[in-house]
């Protein structure tokens, strides 16, 4: 099982999952969210296996958002928009992200990690 850990470098909450994830021996490749943001098709499939909101995948904390006004915006967005949009810069996708292909995390929660990734 291939784990891939989608984070950006800077974000003290990927600093943190990466950190679990190495001290629980859970080996993992790494992936730059701003220089290999992820297509509309993946973060398609990453919704699929999320089972969360379209909604949470939006760093609804970073810059990016705010200066797009999308707090306002998203309602009235398709989902196809949406996920244009998040492909659209690696820095609106909430992160870290963690998958295997079946299993999927969004953000860093200890216990989440816990229960899915050892």
């Amino acid at each position: 099982m291939t784990i891939t850990l989608i984070q950006y470098p800077k974000c003290t909450t990927c600093r943190k999952a990466k950190a679990w994830l190495t001290q629980n021996g859970v080996a993992f490749q790494d992936i730059h969210i701003v220089e290999q943001t992820p297509s509309a098709a993946q973060i398609r499939a990453y919704h699929e296996a999320s089972g969360v909101p379209l909604k949470k995948f939006f760093n609804t904390s970073g810059q990016k958002y705010r200066e797009l006004g999308l707090k306002d915006r998203l309602a009235t967005m398709s989902e196809d928009e949406m996920y244009d949009l998040l492909a659209s810069d690696g820095m609106l996708i909430k992160r870290p992200i963690v998958t295997d292909g079946q299993k999927l995390t969004l953000g860093f929660k200890e216990a989440e990690f816990e229960a899915t990734w050892k």
